[in-house]
């Protein structure tokens, strides 16, 4: 691997050119992405349907194509799954990368063209690579390897020619021949979807490599360096891997995990940020001293951007880059290489900075709780609550949920502070069934809830009635249209809640 490391190094310093290139033209370049989209997509199904023959600009554009949600979309993604072609996209689609699902669909099936593969995911890789050593010229990172810490669905062969997986297990699958030099561990271990002998096989497998930087999900990066410091009873990683230079993070927050990293990792480990969802690889961290994400222009989507405001009316309105204001929320609204047309992904977003374009992700259009990986929406919540209650004859008043984040001695969970009508004869009867509904809606909340490597049983605590409207009168709330917010990636409300709890010592039932 180290013969070609040094050529494929050389080739990532010197791209940053292709980087400058859509820096310096952010609005010309979207036009030109658009209009080879519509190139594209003008044969298709969705094309004719859409008129998209009649597009040549971004107003008849947006006045063609209605705003699609993955249910509006979800009637041509079947056909897709079932093998027709020139659906969404004039080339064939072979792979769908499989994320939680949404209101009414336990999972999302993504379309993965080779163009979303190519001119998206892997070209945007590439650009976090050059970005890093335009901020490290003397990094030498490429000299040891990258261990993955992919997603947990391995891939499944629907048909004779239609396979599916997380993002990751895609990604791995497809990826080029000279990417297996630069990673650990190999492809069995990396596609493994049994977490428990997963996590074991990445440890011993990796242990005597010299990794040089690690990609992953914060759960799953921290409960793996646990698990490598309990095998080689070492103090932090860096004594483990004394040239590990880079950790690279999405998809939940990194800000619960800072200290632990920082404590189990040390303080050399530089953090990069990216933003890569099933849907496209959107942006990455730039430079250090930013807190925004680089938004990549030039890699096969074409963006549009929803006030928050807008979201629910028959006809929202979009706006373009060149409307765009820092600190304002935005829903973005994406068409991509991929097959997708004007998709609402349900992120929401402010931009930090706009020249460059730079965004953060501040959350999603409705409650969720996302602090493992999970995407846990209130749609799931609020089926698993009522089919427990449909089994043991229970009512519920008031709920509301949010994050149990890792400590040193326990790994995360769900905490839920529930008022009932009428309670359960049994809590833990109630907790167990309730996980069980969770994990038959929600496959990511059921791949973070195995063998509780990474989010352990929920905690309940039972309060008694009128514990709600005292916690909405405090906040002078009660009544009119303020509702009980059903879940909260953050603690803000359950602590709130605690504090009246205690305050009041109110008895609750663990």
């Amino acid at each position: 691997m180290k013969i070609f490391s040094p050529a494929i190094s050389k080739l990532a310093r010197l791209r940053h050119w292709r980087i400058e290139g859509w820096l310096q033209n952010p609005i010309s370049v979207q036009r030109e992405v658009l209009q080879d989209l519509v190139t594209h997509g003008q044969y298709t199904f969705f094309g004719r349907q859409y008129g998209l023959n009649n597009v040549f600009d971004i107003r008849s554009f947006k006045k063609q194509v209605p705003i699609h949600e993955y249910q509006q979309l979800q009637p041509y993604i079947d056909k897709l799954i079932l093998g027709e072609e020139n659906i969404l996209w004039n080339t064939p689609v072979a792979w769908f990368a499989k994320s939680s699902g949404t209101t009414g669909s336990k999972s999302k099936f993504i379309p993965v063209t080779d163009e979303s593969l190519e001119d998206c995911h892997y070209k945007a890789a590439k650009d976090v690579l050059t970005m890093h050593y335009q901020n490290n010229p003397d990094s030498e990172l490429l000299n040891g390897k990258g261990l993955v810490i992919g997603g947990s669905h391995h891939v499944s062969q629907i048909n004779e020619k239609i396979f599916c997986g997380d993002l990751s297990a895609v990604l791995l699958q497809n990826s080029p021949f000279w990417g297996q030099w630069l990673r650990t561990p190999e492809l069995s271990i990396a596609l493994m979807d049994e977490w428990e002998n997963k996590i074991e096989a990445l440890a011993y497998s990796t242990i005597k490599e010299d990794v040089t930087s690690i990609s992953g999900v914060p759960t799953w990066t921290l409960v793996l360096a646990k698990r490598i410091l309990d095998i080689t009873g070492k103090k932090n990683i860096k004594e483990v891997w004394p040239n590990l230079q880079l950790y690279m993070h999405g998809g939940v927050s990194f800000m619960p995990y800072k200290d632990q990293f920082k404590t189990l990792f040390g303080e050399d480990v530089h953090y990069l940020e990216m933003y890569n969802a099933s849907e496209g690889f959107f942006a990455a961290q730039d430079s250090p001293a930013e807190e925004g994400m680089l938004l990549f222009l030039d890699h096969g989507i074409f963006y549009e951007f929803m006030p928050i405001e807008e979201y629910g009316k028959q006809n929202p309105k979009t706006i373009g880059l060149s409307d765009v204001q820092t600190g304002k929320s935005y829903a973005p609204v994406i068409s991509t290489n991929g097959g997708l047309w004007r998709y609402l992904i349900g992120d929401t977003i402010r931009f930090t900075t706009l020249n460059p374009y730079r965004i953060k992700v501040t959350g999603r259009l409705k409650h969720y709780i996302n602090a493992f990986g999970e995407e846990l929406i209130i749609d799931n919540a609020d089926n698993a609550i009522a089919a427990v209650c449909k089994q043991l004859g229970c009512s519920v008043n008031e709920y509301t949920a949010a994050p149990i984040y890792f400590s040193d001695n326990e790994n995360g969970a769900h905490e839920w502070i529930i008022e009932f009508e009428k309670e359960p004869d049994n809590l833990s009867v109630f907790t167990h069934l309730l996980d069980k509904e969770l994990k038959k809606t929600n496959s990511d909340y059921e791949a973070k809830r195995q063998k509780d490597i990474a989010l352990r049983l929920p905690v309940i605590r039972i309060v008694p009635k009128n514990t709600f409207n005292e916690w909405l009168k405090c906040k002078n709330k009660l009544g009119g249209q303020h509702k009980v917010p059903r879940l909260c990636n953050e603690r803000i409300y359950v602590d709130e809640i605690i504090k009246i709890i205690d305050k009041q010592r109110i008895y609750i039932h663990n």
